[in-house]
């Protein structure tokens, strides 16, 4: 089986703070997958299948409660890796930004 290339997302904090400043909204986040930039407001995350696993989203006209502007949404079990070096537990996550 061929190896798939690594994808990057990456969120510029600096965009998100310029666009905070001059109310404007240039996309912030960008995909890095070889040698090629995405610019996006949102990313969907598909499996092997094409199915959505998780979604990043920019939503500074409609932040989370605790006032996130960019988060990651997934209906998927999520595993928590507490420090660099520790392993990988599965947690329940509390939901301590709603909307």
């Amino acid at each position: 089986m061929k190896r798939k290339a690594k994808t990057i997302i990456h969120v510029n904090q600096h965009i998100i703070k310029s666009n905070s400043k001059n109310d404007e909204r240039h996309p912030v986040l960008t995909c890095k997958h070889r040698k090629e930039n995405n610019y996006a407001h949102e990313a969907v995350i598909l499996d092997n299948d094409g199915n959505e696993c998780a979604r990043v989203i920019y939503r500074p006209d409609n932040p989370l409660s605790c006032g996130a502007k960019v988060w990651i949404e997934t209906y998927n079990e999520v595993n928590l890796i507490k420090d660099k070096y520790a392993t990988v537990e599965s947690e329940c996550l509390e939901n301590n930004c709603q909307r």
